[in-house]
């Protein structure tokens, strides 16, 4: 019976992370410790090359160097030149009308012609022009909740990396810890073999899960290299400058109260780029009705006939007909959109509420896992492990009954692991859904105020 990493853990759903939402929705901050307690020269015979990373340092890379967030800036440009353009006046016209020209008989030629030189122009009513802004100015605050929305998502990504690598890294610790627990095995069996108290056979079978477990960590190695690499490629690093990442994968913030968590659902960016949308469509509205008042164009020239050689001013006014039954289509139209945003609005928040009370139970569930395996379970195991050695050493128990001493302490170990993983992951699934780190006061994260800082700027 070889021991392997990858058998599977009873037990699993109820510590699978969050699935990610497709809403808008998505951060948040881990409360992850400032000095590193993973024992780092464990990690790796090797030299220890490159820099620990924090969590705080990975955010900041990751929203300076992201090429995602780029494109707002070009958007905000574009809607820059739009409130230019729409803040302008209506413009002048220059007109000029030849008339009894090149005709027959007395208007033959030019000798009786005329000709009228006109200035004209548009007289907006209804204040055209300030609603036209009004439109503009709300685009710009929906791109504004929209970039905000991006940075949240780009927070909430970064943070799960984040998390995999930190559990990365407690898998690697944990298959050299199983790869020590073989050897010793492999020791005690030769030693009962060699006294004849033991067959050839649990000789070989203790062997090839040294084997297994040596497979088990270069396995273990290359999944954490993988997860690094991710987590560099948030900031488009090909290849990571970090040799580990600093952090408690089990120092979980205080629990928040579901109700205090429940109502800052509000301030997540999804429910502000909806409420922007929301303007937005009352802007639309507003202009839709100002359209509606019929504009005046006036005009005013001059006007020289050659037969009498005289001269006189002009002016005049023209108004459209039947305008607000023209424009009642475009009014209708807009106060659909108006209704159907609300409609979207209402239906989003109950959709996060929702995902928020399933990531807070889970969350939970997650930590009470967490917090059995390391108090009660795992120290029963070791227990029950060094008992079995000693029965195994004196003959008392089979190496059946040694190897699956040792195989339940480590599915512990590795239970444990993956309850931390699933804890704070439900907890950054928390943070990205009310917009706010869980509790950076309590947080033994050295740049936890930075932080906390970089949460407020998605919100304000």
């Amino acid at each position: 019976m070889f021991y392997s990493f990858n058998a599977p853990f009873q037990g699993a759903d109820l510590l699978r992370p969050l699935a990610k939402s497709s809403a808008a929705i998505s951060l948040l901050l881990l409360s992850f410790s400032a000095t590193a307690e993973n024992k780092p020269q464990e990690l790796s015979p090797d030299k220890v090359k490159g820099n620990n990373l924090t969590l705080a340092s990975a955010i900041k890379r990751t929203l300076k160097e992201n090429p995602s967030l780029k494109v707002f800036s070009y958007r905000q440009t574009a809607l820059e030149g739009r409130q230019q353009q729409q803040a302008l006046t209506p413009g002048y016209e220059l007109g000029v009308e030849l008339e009894n020209f090149a005709g027959t008989g007395d208007l033959s030629g030019i000798g009786a012609a005329g000709f009228t030189v006109s200035l004209s122009s548009v007289l907006e009513m209804a204040d055209k022009r300030a609603a036209r802004l009004g439109v503009v100015n709300n685009r710009t605050r929906v791109v504004a909740a929209e970039r905000k929305l991006a940075s949240l998502n780009l927070l909430a990504e970064v943070t799960r990396r984040y998390i995999a690598v930190l559990g990365g890294q407690e898998r690697v610790l944990l298959a050299i810890e199983a790869r020590q627990l073989a050897q010793e095995t492999l020791q005690e069996v030769e030693k009962r073999f060699n006294a004849g108290a033991a067959p050839g056979a649990e000789v070989k079978r203790a062997t090839a899960a040294v084997g297994n477990a040596n497979l088990t960590v270069f396995g273990e190695r290359q999944q954490l290299e993988q997860s690094k690499l991710a987590l560099a490629m948030m900031w488009q690093q090909s290849e990571p400058s970090f040799s580990r990442v600093q952090g408690d994968l089990f120092n979980f913030p205080a629990d928040i109260e579901f109700g205090r968590l429940f109502a800052k659902v509000k301030q997540n960016p999804a429910i502000l780029v909806l409420a922007g949308e929301e303007r937005l469509k009352a802007a639309e509205i507003r202009l839709a009705r100002a359209r509606a008042k019929a504009d005046i164009k006036w005009s005013v020239g001059l006007k020289q006939n050659q037969a009498l050689d005289d001269t006189a001013i002009t002016a005049g006014f023209s108004l459209p007909l039947f305008t607000p039954e023209r424009n009642q289509g475009a009014l209708v139209s807009a106060q659909a959109g108006r209704e159907q945003v609300l409609a979207r609005k209402e239906s989003a928040e109950l959709k996060l509420g929702s995902q928020l009370f399933l990531a807070y139970s889970s969350r939970k569930q997650a930590i009470f896992t967490a917090r059995s395996l390391q108090n009660t379970i795992i120290p029963t195991l070791q227990q029950a492990l060094d008992e079995t050695q000693v029965a195994y050493q004196s003959g008392r128990y089979s190496y059946l009954d040694y190897i699956t001493a040792r195989q339940e302490l480590l599915f512990a170990r590795r239970a444990l692991i993956e309850a931390g993983i699933a804890a704070l992951s439900y907890g950054a699934d928390i943070e990205q859904l009310i917009a706010e780190p869980l509790s950076v006061s309590s947080s033994p994260i050295a740049s936890g105020q930075g932080l906390k800082n970089d949460f407020q700027g998605l919100t304000q």
